[in-house]
């Protein structure tokens, strides 16, 4: 699928791998819709691009960025980076994890990709056909799905759903045409990296096979553009790492 002159929603668009991506996508013709929280609108608009904040777990706000972002026109590539991460062991000095702490990280990155996931579906399956497909939905997954580190448990089983939700979803509207693919990113220099000292950085660096240095953000979004032009690409899981598998610690 051509990216010209479709529609494109990007959730957690105004930093990290989804600026990347919807930069990525706007520079290759496509209007790009930012959806996310309402403090990122500046910078979002500086950079040319659409806005709409909403959170993705809200049902009516994702509803009403998926209206906003089809009355531009075709709306028919959505790439679900919104996400957080938090740090926090099953049991840590005596004291279990924190239950609250938990259910957010997963209600913001598991269902909060199946809501903008199932609505942007709703809304596709009404296109007509573009070659072989009304559209294509891609999610971010992560390595920590394969390799969790100690005190990732709430990351690594949200990325882990997002991993297994892929070919379902992707066999669940192969019938309107839609594609589903996750990428799994290993470890890139985004904002969540951002406080990690120098030292732990470079032995991060060190980690990972070839290349041994981060993963860019540009990189992630190369993908992306991929899986959207190439058809045969659906209900997959794929690794973007760089080789690293992820040590306990």
């Amino acid at each position: 699928m051509d990216v010209a002159g479709v529609v494109a929603l990007v959730t957690g668009g105004a930093s990290g791998l989804g600026a990347g991506v919807a930069h990525a996508l706007a520079a290759r013709g496509a209007d790009v819709v930012v959806l996310d929280l309402p403090e990122a609108e500046a910078r979002v608009r500086d950079a040319g691009l659409g806005f709409f904040a909403a959170d993705v777990r809200d049902g009516q706000q994702v509803a009403t960025a998926i209206e906003t972002a089809s009355a531009r026109g075709q709306l028919r590539v959505v790439v679900n980076c919104a996400g957080i991460a938090t740090a926090g062991r099953v049991l840590r000095r005596g004291v279990p994890h924190d239950l609250g702490d938990f259910a957010r990280v997963l209600e913001i990155n598991v269902v909060g990709t199946f809501n903008v996931l199932r609505l942007a579906a709703a809304a596709m399956a009404n296109l007509e056909y573009v070659g072989d497909s009304r559209g294509v939905i891609v999610n971010t997954a992560s390595v920590a799905a394969y390799d969790g580190q100690v005190g990732q448990v709430a990351y690594a089983t949200s990325k882990a759903a997002i991993a297994g939700m892929t070919l379902p979803v992707a066999r669940d509207l192969g019938e309107h045409g839609i594609r589903c693919v996750a990428v799994a990113p290993g470890i890139f220099d985004t904002p969540l990296l951002a406080d990690l000292p120098k030292a732990a950085l470079d032995a991060v660096e060190a980690s990972i096979p070839q290349p041994s240095r981060l993963g860019r953000p540009e990189e992630f979004a190369a993908l992306v553009l991929h899986i959207v032009q190439n058809e045969m690409l659906n209900g997959e899981v794929v690794r973007l790492d760089g080789a690293v598998r992820m040590a306990p610690r």
